[in-house]
């Protein structure tokens, strides 16, 4: 009798450590890092088996037992991505999935994208609809305490880099960039607009989204900033190129959500009749035509005081500003010939069809200030 309970008290013992070290021995049948969707509503079993399959437990049995004695506790598993991206034990890929401890993927969203740009980088990162992006960001409804006359959500979904997990949808992802919009309102410049007397944030920000998309170098966005708040009170058109663009973008939106790219802007853009097309319009267009970084919000709160109503490329990445229309036309023909020069030709670009050198912005000949398209 007592070696009969010895021996049972050897197997238990033998099991119980068998089951021990099963449970908390490290297993890694994968290479590199893995991604393993648990779905909403998937079982243990089920979960289990997924989790096997890539590689992420040796056998199902551990991390069921766990699952079992869990549910005394009330744990659960919780739906979502997970990245697995070295050797785990069972139980530690239990708890990592009843703490959902899901994987946040890091989408970046530069300053100066639009609507469209954002639809992309969302289908991109997260895989979600462009359309649906394009239908989420249409609705002004998240702003409309901010800005009852915005258009869309354009301005408004602040660039930054952000961690938003798999299931995030289109709707959700605004609403994160709408939030993180008000959050920077909120702490860099709402003390400096509040004691400004007129201040109107949907000028401002349409003003520095202008300026976000004219100029890369933010040692300049003030000046940038400075021409067009003069033009306005001149009430001079902006002849902003980027608003043509932006108009063209809006006409396509269905079809094309590739980024705006180096072709020159055609005659046909110059002269539609589009509310953004500043060549045709006269003051700031209906809303903002990208979302502006922190930087050129600043300069459109404070623009730089001068004279200057020009500015052309000077192919360095900046600009050189004029006070009047003779100095300005000597700067786009000196713009002209280093063109011509850079290219090698001896030619100078005509007008009609300027030639764009490289990761440089074109002139288009106006009456008013430099004509580029970005």
């Amino acid at each position: 009798m007592k070696r009969l309970l010895a021996l049972i008290l050897l197997l238990a013992g033998g099991g119980a450590a068998f089951f021990l070290f099963e449970t908390f021995h490290a297993y890694r049948g994968h290479s590199g890092s893995v991604l393993v969707t648990i779905a909403p509503g998937t079982g243990a079993a089920s979960a289990a088996g997924t989790l096997v399959e890539h590689g992420v437990l040796e056998s199902r049995m551990p991390f069921l037992a766990l699952y079992a004695f869990g549910r005394f506790r009330h744990r659960t598993l919780k739906a979502g991505e997970y990245l697995f991206d070295r050797s785990m034990s069972p139980y530690d890929v239990y708890g990592k999935i009843v703490r959902g401890e899901i994987y946040y993927h890091l989408v970046v969203i530069p300053e100066g994208s639009d609507r469209f740009d954002i639809a992309r980088i969302l289908h991109d990162k997260l895989g979600l609809d462009p359309q649906e992006v394009l239908q989420a960001t249409a609705q002004p409804n998240l702003i409309h305490d901010l800005d009852p006359a915005a258009p869309s959500l354009e301005g408004y979904l602040f660039p930054d880099t952000y961690r938003m997990p798999a299931s995030t949808t289109a709707d959700g992802a605004a609403r994160i960039m709408v939030a993180r919009f008000r959050q920077v309102l909120d702490s860099r410049f709402r003390q400096a607009m509040d004691p400004a007397p007129g201040t109107d944030l949907h000028e401002l920000l349409t003003l520095a989204s202008l300026v976000e998309k004219e100029t890369p170098n933010a040692e300049e966005r003030s000046e940038i900033a400075g021409v067009f708040t003069r033009r306005l009170q001149h009430q001079m058109a902006l002849d902003c190129d980027p608003t043509v663009v932006y108009a063209a973008r809006l006409a396509s939106a269905n079809t094309d959500l590739s980024p705006t790219g180096p072709a020159p802007i055609t005659a046909g853009e110059l002269a539609s009749n589009s509310p953004y097309n500043t060549y045709r319009r006269a003051g700031l267009p209906p809303g903002p035509i990208c979302n502006p970084g922190a930087a050129s919000l600043d300069a459109a709160l404070h623009p730089a005081a001068g004279d200057s109503l020009y500015f052309v490329s000077n192919l360095h990445g900046g600009h050189i500003f004029a006070s009047t229309l003779a100095e300005h036309d000597r700067n786009v023909a000196r713009y002209r010939r280093e063109v011509a020069a850079e290219n090698g030709t001896g030619i100078q670009p005509q007008p009609a069809a300027p030639t764009r050198p490289p990761a440089q912005r074109q002139v288009r000949r106006t009456r008013h200030h430099k004509r580029t398209r970005t």
